[in-house]
């Protein structure tokens, strides 16, 4: 018996790579037209975010931040970080990020290339690495890949994640093409053994209707290093 769901599946991906620029290319004219890092950034989410973010980096005494996936700094508005680096693959959305905090003398970005990032000298690293509502924005298997590693690479202590995660996250209907829900759990676990899942911290504003914009399948993981 053919299997159907799997070839359906396939036809599907096969017409998103079609009509899909890409994730850097989409995210890239996003914000070259004025757009925003999205409703997650904003509002209730925003405040959410960072409640759960500042928190933990006062109750962990964590002295610096990367972030890979900093968009246009709108979230990074509400944080309280001692030190911070913020990587992005968007030069426009960047350059919002550099304008808002120009005066800010803990917060530093640049802008980077997934594809040709290489870092076995460690200097981008920090206490805390994040990704922040971008994993589930990496349609492509190897942009996926290295955001992972990449992410964990440059943590000296600490990963925290908020995404979807397909192993838990209930069906949703209509998808957008620059959206993609993973396990992102399970992959963790299996190709990051030297870290473990701390905790899982539900959203506040779970997502029970995809039209909404004030809610969010995304949750966080909370990842330490193992001794």
């Amino acid at each position: 018996m053919p299997l159907i769901g799997p070839a359906v599946d396939a036809v599907h991906r096969s017409a998103r790579r079609r009509l899909f620029p890409g994730s850097l290319t989409y995210w890239e004219h996003r914000y070259a037209k004025g757009g925003t890092s999205g409703p997650g950034s904003q509002d209730a989410l925003a405040r959410f975010k960072a409640e759960v973010l500042n928190r933990f980096v006062a109750e962990n005494g964590v002295a610096s931040v990367v972030e890979f996936g900093c968009g246009d700094g709108r979230q990074l508005e509400l944080a309280e970080y001692p030190r911070y680096l913020g990587l992005d693959v968007s030069p426009a959305g960047l350059r919002c990020a550099v304008a808002r905090f120009a005066g800010d003398s803990t917060k530093s970005f640049l802008t980077f290339s997934p594809r040709l990032f290489s870092d076995p000298a460690g200097f981008v690293r920090a206490d805390l690495a994040l990704s922040l509502d971008v994993i589930y924005h990496l349609v492509e298997d190897d942009l996926y890949d290295l955001h992972l590693s990449q992410v964990f690479g440059a943590a000296g202590r600490f990963v925290v994640l908020y995404t979807s995660d397909s192993d838990t996250l209930a069906a949703q209907g209509h998808v957008p093409p620059h959206v993609r829900h993973r396990p992102v759990a399970r992959d963790v676990v299996e190709r990051f053994p030297r870290w473990r899942l701390r905790e899982r911290v539900g959203n506040r504003y779970p997502c029970t209707d995809s039209t909404r914009p004030d809610t969010s399948f995304a949750d966080f993981l909370v990842y330490e290093v193992r001794d």
